[in-house]
């Protein structure tokens, strides 16, 4: 094993990335298929929930980008811009020019026009827009352009006894390494090992003083639209994944860029497990959420011609709504009363209700005080 530690671009092989296959068909094959199986569900749900699920999406893209980079979006702000840019809604108040609605444009043109070429004036326009009327930065940043002086570190530590997790290229490289990375991608098929690769590679020539891992995650929603082919906007967030566990992602990259020495530095299995590992359950949750929508849209209509009281609809839409976002949203009668703004008894009886047409069931294992009640959204089988 080396014993000395050297960054992954200082090797003399660089950047001829290897890895490998084997170890990696069985999870490419299971995130091809959740791709499809995704891609099915998006043509068969109502265009209202296509729509508001597009818009979920690409509102926890944008929130969760910026949160791995410990930056907190005003959410309303993020939500009413893309549906003012996607053209769902005219929401003029979000018409000014904010962190949010810029990178609602930079989001939509990666997802949108994934079969441009990459190229410098593009990236540099994401980090213009990126960057546009930010006057309260910490530091003065080189604004759509590359950095251009000292050196790019990614530090921890207490002043004094400062750690150093990775030490991009000089400035000097730059246009070098950019060429050769944007000849790479340009002239490579779309595919979940290159959204992997490009993703990696970006953030080890780490062309910006800021904006780094925000813009390579644009470009990895470039790579996988042009696989997806989506309409307008992917159905997944992929950033918040990442930012659901962000230490995997950083120890990823410690094992791939040369913090941690390794006998072949240019193998970047590790990294590619963690990328697919991370989209698998991003796709997954994705699916996970839409087939809700399907089971919720047969329910309405296997109880098309039953009769509900005004309070029971109610009830049973604000159930299955919050269901679609919180996975589990269990009833009981006490919050049936505050839902429906009814007494005790009425509730009592309308649950009765529901139970007797089968639209409820009672939670297994709950009784007496505590019991419990969840909505029954799929058929059951005879």
């Amino acid at each position: 094993m080396p014993t000395d530690k050297k960054w992954i671009w200082e090797d003399v092989v660089y950047p001829h990335f290897q890895y490998d296959f084997k170890k990696l068909e069985t999870r490419l094959a299971s995130v091809s298929r959740k791709q499809g199986e995704l891609n099915t569900l998006g043509k068969i749900i109502s265009k209202k929930n296509l729509q508001e699920s597009q818009v979920l999406a690409l509102e926890e893209e944008i929130i969760s980008s910026w949160a791995i980079e410990n930056e907190i979006l005003d959410r309303q702000s993020v939500k009413s811009s893309i549906k003012e840019k996607l053209g769902f809604e005219s929401v003029a108040h979000y018409r000014e020019k904010t962190k949010e609605s810029n990178f609602v444009d930079i989001l939509i043109d990666a997802n949108s026009n994934y079969t441009e070429p990459l190229s410098v004036e593009k990236l540099f326009g994401w980090h213009r827009k990126m960057f546009d009327n930010r006057h309260n930065t910490l530091w003065n940043i080189e604004v759509g352009r590359f950095r251009e002086k000292g050196t790019m570190q990614i530090v921890s530590g207490v002043i004094g006894k400062e750690k150093v997790f990775y030490e991009a290229p000089p400035h000097d490289r730059l246009e070098e390494e950019m060429n050769a990375y944007m000849r790479w991608f340009n002239s490579t098929p779309s595919s979940l090992l290159k959204a992997s690769i490009a993703h990696l590679w970006f953030v080890i020539i780490h062309p910006f003083d800021d904006g780094n891992g925000r813009i390579t995650r644009a470009i990895s929603d470039m790579v996988l639209s042009d696989i997806e082919k989506p309409t307008t906007s992917r159905l997944y967030s992929m950033s918040k994944s990442i930012n659901q566990d962000r230490k995997s992602y950083y120890k990823a990259l410690e094992k791939s860029t040369g913090y941690i020495a390794k006998a072949e530095p240019m193998d970047i299995t590790i990294w590619c497990e963690w990328f697919l590992e991370t989209v698998e359950k991003s796709l997954t949750e994705a699916i996970s959420s839409i087939s809700y929508i399907v089971e919720k849209a047969k329910f309405w209509d296997r109880h098309r011609t039953t009769t509900f009281n005004e309070r029971q609809r109610r009830v049973l839409n604000m159930i299955l709504d919050k269901d679609i976002k919180n996975s589990v949203n269990q009833l009981t009668t006490k919050k049936y009363k505050k839902m429906a703004n009814t007494t005790a008894p009425t509730a009592s009886r309308d649950i009765k209700s529901l139970l007797d047409l089968g639209c409820i069931e009672q939670v297994l294992g709950s009784s007496g005080r505590n019991i419990r009640y969840e909505v029954v959204v799929m058929a059951k089988s005879l």
